[in-house]
């Protein structure tokens, strides 16, 4: 048996490479599952946060998981590929693949560069695995570069095993999913894959097994789905304002169908974040090479949607001022793209407060977590500590984040701090008869 093979007496041993927001809950994830874990970041920023317990990124319940792995010593981080190439049993690819500049297309520069990286250094039978969420047909396109360029040859062993973590709740999402999709070309790599994964196994969590395709396009088309959830009632929102009816009650009633679900229907300014955008635009990008044109007609529309969602926001808030926006100061809430994350990528908050900006009005932004990442991508607005401190003398006020600590303002007090009490609720999840009971203008897309 070649040194390092599992045994009865050993349990697998796991490698996750790249270690951001998936790869630093898999490295925890898989450490409480009770595997010895190494993580491969390159970053030495990130790599320093890790080895010392602390995630890269705010995700509620990450520290506290990785710090106690780190210290137990079942969980540690390197920036040498040597320290796992024949360490491990399974090596999860957990890097980015963001959207290509000028392009819709997925960037696959990262998983190409764990190929570059991993495979002339396999010297023994192993099982690599992508999490990563890329374009239908790459993992064929991996699994030939590593037969072809790794001393193991064909003993290399691809699966996919895409992720669903939610921003926010990724720790839960991890440790608890609520389905396992194995994409496997072999009994021992589902055999592996279930070893991997007894725990939520055992717990419940349902497993599909398919094959390597399948499991490249569920997320793609999970994500393509709820982006065409939330784009359809935010047209149901435009709706709702152009005939007096509620959107929140609407939503309700249809939630109630059990082939429709209340899940992610809830108007607003619409989706943002590192996933949702980009994985509809890969998406589409890929139906357009197999020449899938009705899935592009689709998408584009629902995408367009999300968009047109956000200029309506900025015409609103127009409106409500009554006035030219020059000379008008206008506080947004919130700058991350939901509630539970510092992540402002594609956030509809700091789209919307950027556009007020040039429209000329003065804008100043409160978020409880992603202040300094907002302050990165938008410089030039200010900042405050506070949301009163971001209310004073405002002549608008726009709740673009749902953060609990928004729904627990007390209106009474906040009205003395700002210059007229009008309220846009851009996120439907204040108390509209409360804020209006305290004398405020209250106002949200979709509500009478």
């Amino acid at each position: 048996m070649t040194e390092g093979t599992p045994t009865s007496e050993r349990p697998l041993r796991i490698a996750v490479i790249g270690t951001n927001y998936l790869g630093a809950n898999t490295a925890a994830g898989m450490a409480e599952f009770g595997f010895d874990v190494i993580g491969v970041e390159i970053d030495e920023h990130r790599l320093k946060l890790l080895s010392d317990g602390k995630a890269p990124l705010y995700e509620p319940g990450l520290d506290p998981l990785l710090k106690k792995h780190t210290d137990s010593g079942r969980l540690r981080f390197t920036k040498d590929y040597h320290e796992i190439a024949d360490w491990a049993d399974v090596h999860f690819i957990c890097v980015g693949t963001p959207q290509t500049e000028g392009s819709d297309s997925a960037d696959l520069a990262q998983v190409n560069s764990v190929v570059d990286m991993l495979a002339p250094l396999l010297t023994r039978p192993c099982l690599v695995v992508g999490r990563s969420t890329v374009p239908v047909g790459t993992s064929k396109r991996v699994e030939q570069r590593f037969h072809t360029e790794a001393p193991a040859g064909a003993g290399v062993e691809i699966a996919w095993q895409p992720e669903f973590l939610r921003e926010a709740h990724g720790v839960d999402d991890t440790l608890h999913p609520d389905r396992l999709v194995f994409g496997v070309q072999s009994a021992a790599a589902e055999a592996t894959l279930r070893q991997v994964f007894a725990t939520p196994i055992a717990e419940g969590s349902p497993v599909v097994v398919c094959n390597l395709p399948t499991a490249e396009l569920v997320k793609g088309g999970a994500n393509a789905f709820l982006a065409t959830k939330i784009s359809f009632i935010n047209a149901l929102a435009e709706m709702a304002d152009a005939t007096g009816a509620d959107v929140t009650q609407l939503a309700d009633a249809l939630g109630f169908d059990k082939r429709i679900g209340r899940g992610m229907l809830n108007a607003g300014p619409g989706y943002g974040g590192g996933c949702l955008p980009k994985d509809l635009r890969a998406f589409m990008a890929r139906a357009g090479e197999l020449g899938v044109e009705e899935v592009i007609t689709l998408l584009r529309e629902v995408d367009d949607i999300n968009y047109r969602r956000r200029a309506r926001i900025v015409d609103t808030a127009h409106e409500l001022l009554g006035a030219e926006w020059v000379g008008r100061n206008v506080t947004v809430l919130g700058a991350a793209f939901k509630a539970g994350t510092d992540d402002v990528r594609d956030s509809p908050a700091l789209d919307v407060a950027g556009r007020i900006q040039l429209h000329g009005a003065t804008v100043s932004v409160y978020d409880p977590e992603a202040m300094e990442n907002a302050r990165r991508v938008r410089p030039t607005l200010r900042y405050a500590a506070s949301a009163a401190e971001a209310c004073e003398d405002a002549h608008l006020v726009l709740h673009l984040t749902e953060w609990p600590e928004f729904q627990q303002l007390d209106p009474v007090a906040l009205k003395d701090a700002v210059s007229i009490p009008v309220l846009l609720d851009a996120r439907l999840s204040l108390d509209s008869a409360q804020w209006r009971a305290a004398g405020w203008t209250y106002r949200a897309p979709g509500k009478p």
